[in-house]
């Protein structure tokens, strides 16, 4: 770990290593932190930074004898300043973090943060559309009309469930091993966790389209420049695969994910199975799927309505 973190009079900065001048605050954050990389590190840093900011603002150390009163109040502070409730629970993912380990660690005697009230999230399961199976056909129809890359990247996306970032790094050596009979694809997934799941030969077909005479390096380029795509490259192809079939909706890479996974679930595929399409850590998460495809075509209304009717 290459930085600490560090408070003074006007603001929260991040500096040099400096063993011999951390603070057990500053130290506790190094250990923290240094248990993530790239975005996931970045974005805990800039939380803690406002916890340490915030402290610095009100004369507390941002460690030692903090309380849970005043965790309670800095929540109740992220509220004020403008943040929405599921943002300010966002923001608490370090700070709680933080607290958890410098406990762990015997920094501290006890998690200040362990019972402080979070607000409640209340999520309209509704509002999360995918694409219906008539839909999803129409889309990976469209989208290999556009381009051979267009119609690989919406595959992975729509039938494997990648999400952005994946199917961007997705690389022609990834699916040349055969498994038990299967031709398979490894991935590298959220948080680092390897995967493999089996192509189907629709989507092995339109994935040797996009490879064409290639034997190795990035599957899906970008069409005009043949460069590797990235994350916003995959959003913006799936912006004109979604134009190009006229759909009068905005459709996102999570789209296409929600959709695989809704679709399987409305083919018969078990809930197991779904949260192994996924690749869900928590069940829970794949049963919130499960929920938005179902509360308004099997809604109870639909049964009582069909019941009373003659009333």
């Amino acid at each position: 770990m290459k930085a600490i973190m560090s408070t003074t009079a006007s603001s929260t900065t991040v500096l040099p290593f400096q063993p011999s001048s951390m603070s057990p605050a500053q130290l506790s954050a190094v250990s923290y932190l240094a248990r993530y990389t790239g975005a996931t590190h970045d974005l805990y840093a800039a939380q803690l930074r406002r916890w340490f900011g915030w402290c610095d603002a009100n004369g507390l150390d941002p460690l030692v004898g903090i309380q849970r009163a005043h965790v309670e109040l800095y929540i109740r502070h992220l509220g004020e300043d403008g943040l929405m409730d599921s943002s300010v629970n966002t923001m608490m993912h370090a700070v709680r973090g933080y607290f958890r380990f410098a406990h762990i660690d015997g920094t501290i005697p006890a998690d200040p943060a362990v019972y402080a009230r979070l607000p409640k999230v209340h999520r309209d399961e509704s509002r999360t559309q995918g694409l219906d199976r008539l839909e999803l056909i129409r889309f990976l129809q469209v989208a290999q009309t556009i381009t051979v890359h267009h119609g690989a990247l919406a595959y992975l996306l729509g039938i494997n469930a990648l999400r952005a970032s994946e199917a961007a790094a997705v690389r022609i050596e990834d699916y040349a091993d055969l498994l038990r009979g299967h031709r398979v694809l490894h991935v590298i997934g959220k948080g680092n966790k390897p995967a493999t799941m089996p192509l189907t030969v629709p989507v092995l077909r339109v994935l040797e389209a996009c490879r064409g005479d290639r034997t190795a390096g990035p599957l899906v380029l970008r069409p005009v420049s043949g460069n590797p795509i990235d994350r916003r490259d995959v959003y913006r192809m799936v912006q004109r695969i979604a134009q190009a079939a006229r759909f009068p909706r905005h459709i996102s890479p999570h789209s296409l994910r929600h959709a695989a996974i809704t679709n399987a679930l409305d083919a018969g595929v078990p809930l197991r199975d779904a949260q192994i399409l996924a690749r869900h850590a928590d069940p829970r998460t794949t049963e919130h799927y499960d929920r938005a495809r179902g509360n308004l075509d099997r809604h109870g209304v639909h049964f009582l309505t069909a019941y009373v009717a003659g009333v």
